[in-house]
């Protein structure tokens, strides 16, 4: 299998989550659900980049998991790391916006669908932000309800909860 066309990943241990972390050459590529099975990435892999053969690679994830850490323990407020987002186009439009909502502030699902343009597509702007294969360093947690209460994040609500209070 050709160098460029492996996803390498391993387990992260942060805080009272564990979590899978995989990176393609290119950057990080995945954050997985705490306490997920190995099988959640590998299907996203599977679905994303069938090309790819995957490897448990502790070395190569060893600055992402660095950033992650800095960043949980409050740390660090950006990241430097390189992310390799894979998704449709809409998605990937989608998750670019997600990372210009700076550190500390949140904002609407309605916002974000107004802030790319398409304001009657508030429901598909949410699928996109709920398949972000990257959460935490594309911080879709940074996204709220109208209403100011907290709603979809595939690492839970007690994350995402977590995730905002580390920023407030």
């Amino acid at each position: 299998m050709e160098k460029d066309k492996t996803v390498a990943w391993t387990e992260l241990h942060l805080e009272q989550w564990k979590l899978h972390i995989a990176a393609t050459p290119k950057g990080l590529c995945y954050v997985g659900s705490p306490g997920a099975p190995f099988e959640e990435l590998a299907e996203w892999v599977s679905k994303r980049l069938p090309d790819y053969e995957v490897v448990e690679d502790e070395k190569t994830l060893e600055h992402y998991a660095r950033e992650l850490k800095e960043y949980l323990e409050g740390r660090r407020k950006d990241f430097s790391m390189a992310v390799d987002l894979h998704g449709t186009a809409f998605q990937q439009s989608v998750w670019e916006a997600l990372l210009g909502i700076p550190f500390g502030e949140t904002v609407t699902y309605s916002k974000m669908a107004e802030r790319l343009q398409k304001p009657s597509a508030v429901r598909a702007v949410a699928s996109a932000i709920g398949a972000n294969p990257v959460m935490i360093a594309v911080p879709c947690h940074r996204v709220i309800a109208k209403n100011g209460k907290l709603a979809g994040f595939r690492g839970g609500l007690e994350m995402k909860e977590k995730l905002l209070l580390l920023e407030s």
